[in-house]
């Protein structure tokens, strides 16, 4: 019998899960609750969960796998895995509401001058507005962000930010598509084109061969001087020590970073020490209801692999996302 290996901590898989699991696959299926691959690899046929690239190897009838995350880049940087003829699903849309929250928190934390004011509260300083070291302020209303990929991340960011009165731009691979709360969407060719028109610039890109670097200094120098650049993607899409030379030499005014290069981010990068910097570890998508919208997607995509439909979030392999 053909095994559904759900890869996954026993916490994670509720009761609940495991019923509904139950109900779509109706018995034509053994379903195996474990982290380790199954020792009747050669019988697992659906993998879904936290499935590394090493494990897919094992998995020679591997048909369909739902990553339980977004990015995927773990698997389509390996050519021995991309190799493998198997279906591969992604969470996309599971990170929507958390990160879009999270690119907001940056950008009101910049807005409001909050780092200085967490550093003068740890030096027991009161600072305040019209000071020697004065509160520096302003306002999201009638600012221009520019969204770097409009997957459902940037969808869902574009109509935060339209709702306080943002301008919001767009760079997707088909520009033709619009999205609600994007007043101008175009290519990755108009990039540069449009930077210099933004108050803030947010990553949201998957880590491809064409995103990778996508942000150096020919793009930095393109910003205002006063803009900010938030990256809640993938470290590798800015090239880091240009983007520490912004920082230092003003090209920009600050950053709100999430994913770095090397993570952990090193304890000597000089990015902790910033005072423009806002960094935090790579936790902009968590949240309480992940496991609930991805087991979600993961069922209504079984449902769909069973009726012979075709699947959500499906990667293409050529683009690498």
């Amino acid at each position: 019998m053909p095994i559904l290996w759900l890869c996954l901590d026993e916490r994670e898989v509720t009761p609940d899960l495991l019923d509904r699991v139950r109900s779509v696959i109706q018995g034509d299926m053994e379903i195996a609750v474990q982290r380790d691959v199954p020792a009747r690899s050669e019988e697992v046929e659906i993998a879904a969960g936290w499935v590394t690239p090493e494990a897919v190897l094992r998995l020679p009838n591997l048909r369909w796998l739902q990553h339980w995350a977004a990015g995927v880049d773990r698997f389509t940087s390996r050519p021995d895995i991309m190799a493998r003829d198997f279906i591969l699903t992604t969470g996309s849309g599971v990170h929507a509401i958390p990160i879009s929250e999270h690119i907001l928190a940056y950008l009101l934390m910049f807005a409001r001058d909050m780092p200085r004011a967490i550093r003068a509260q740890l030096a027991h300083r009161w600072q305040k507005a019209g000071s020697a070291q004065r509160v520096d302020v302003f306002e999201l209303a009638g600012k221009t962000m520019l969204l770097i990929g409009v997957g459902a991340i940037g969808a869902r960011t574009a109509q935060v930010a339209s709702a306080l009165g943002m301008r919001v731009m767009g760079v997707r691979y088909d520009p033709s598509r619009p999205a609600a709360g994007v007043q101008r969407m175009v290519g990755p060719a108009q990039l540069l084109e449009v930077l210099p028109e933004a108050d803030f610039v947010v990553l949201t890109v998957p880590l491809t061969q064409e995103t990778r670097g996508m942000i150096g200094e020919r793009e930095l120098r393109a910003m205002k001087p006063t803009a900010i650049l938030v990256n809640i993607g993938r470290g590798g899409t800015i090239q880091e020590e240009q983007l520490v030379r912004a920082l230092r030499e003003g090209w920009i005014r600050g950053a709100g970073l999430d994913v770095f290069e090397t993570e952990p981010l090193p304890a000597d990068s000089p990015l902790w020490d910033m005072e423009n910097v806002i960094i935090t570890a790579h936790y902009a998508g968590h949240g309480p209801h992940y496991h609930e919208r991805a087991s979600a997607i993961f069922l209504d995509n079984l449902a769909r692999y069973l009726r012979g439909e075709a699947l959500r979030n499906v990667v293409d392999r050529t683009r690498g996302y």
